[in-house]
């Protein structure tokens, strides 16, 4: 259960003043954070995982929209 520990400790960690290079490394983190943890929820299927997998998604999008820049409709 490692891998649960590291996802709350990521979800609780600060972003603000982050390289570009740290926030692609945090985005890659939170990748094999998500994946970890859908590998633990298949054998389990716990709704509590299913919602930090949700909160990990939510601020890995929130990193990538910093990384790739905010898009404009036209």
């Amino acid at each position: 259960m490692d891998i649960i520990k590291e996802a709350h400790e990521f979800i609780d960690s600060t972003m603000s003043n982050m390289s570009t290079s740290d926030r692609v490394n945090a985005s890659r983190e939170a990748k094999r954070l998500i994946l970890g943890i859908n590998e633990i929820y298949k054998e389990k299927n716990d709704s509590d995982l299913m919602d930090l997998m949700k909160r990990v998604t939510e601020k890995k999008k929130k990193i990538e929209v910093r990384l790739k820049g905010r898009q404009e409709n036209i």
